[in-house]
């Protein structure tokens, strides 16, 4: 019997061949009786082959193991209590990982001015934190606990904005990567769904006058702020993520 309280998030293992062969015989009945679990699992396949055929590859780095194996050793030391529950989804992560650096796949490698390339590492860096045991690093609805998280761990730290009252509260922030750039995203909810915001330093990658405005079911939204490309992703309604990026525009 398969046990999570968001059954969505059990199609990425299901889709991944993660689960054993009673958990996949019992979500593949799930998703059968479910049109929404359907759904989930044509738009995560769909990323899955726009990934394979638009992202080049190279060998994945030698040191990449050890830096993954400490940077987890140093997340687990401050995780929140929030974050200490046991997540059988950590372990298939961890079993991903493994595999992928056993296997000597290849490694994921943005070449500046390829704007779709960038549009599907934001999606798929939404998916992977939607997977994880918690998607931020820094768990709070404070953005003066939130901005200065980030210090010391990014070049600059992005502009947080308090929308609690347009009902887009803030979750927290984390650190993703799109190419070799580490990049600030902070984390709203729009009541179950969640938007993640990615800030890219202008001139790590060319912008083109075309931005997909969706990936495999999940919208996007990009803008440009000064010295800043903005990356807004979620599978909420069109509207709402609309309404989210004019809110966060307009906002002191």
């Amino acid at each position: 019997m398969i046990l999570s309280s968001d059954p969505r998030l059990l199609v990425h293992a299901y889709v991944d061949g993660e689960l054993d062969a009673a958990q996949a015989m019992e979500m593949e009945r799930r998703i059968a009786a479910d049109p929404t679990l359907a759904a989930e699992r044509t738009r995560v396949e769909a990323l899955r082959n726009a990934i394979a055929k638009g992202l080049p590859r190279t060998a994945a780095p030698l040191q990449l193991a050890h830096r993954i194996e400490t940077a987890i050793a140093q997340h687990a030391t401050r995780r929140s209590p929030v974050a200490s529950r046991p997540s059988w989804l950590a372990l298939a992560a961890s079993v991903v990982l493994t595999a992928f650096l056993a296997s000597g796949s290849s490694w994921l490698l943005l070449t500046p001015g390829s704007t779709e390339t960038v549009a599907d590492v934001v999606v798929a860096n939404h998916l992977r934190a939607l997977m994880a045991t918690q998607p931020v690093d820094i768990l709070s609805s404070e953005r003066h606990t939130v901005k200065p998280w980030f210090n010391g761990r990014i070049p600059q730290a992005p502009r947080v904005v308090d929308l609690s009252r347009q009902e887009f509260p803030l979750l927290g922030g984390r650190i993703d990567v799109i190419g070799r750039v580490p990049v600030p995203t902070l984390v709203y909810q729009r009541r179950k769904h969640l938007i993640s915001l990615s800030a890219v330093p202008l001139g790590a990658f060319a912008r083109m006058a075309s931005v997909p405005r969706a990936i495999a079911g999940y919208n996007i939204v990009s803008w440009t702020d000064r010295d800043t490309v903005y990356w807004a992703v979620s599978d909420v309604a069109t509207g709402d993520l609309d309404v989210f990026v004019k809110d966060f525009r307009s906002a002191s």
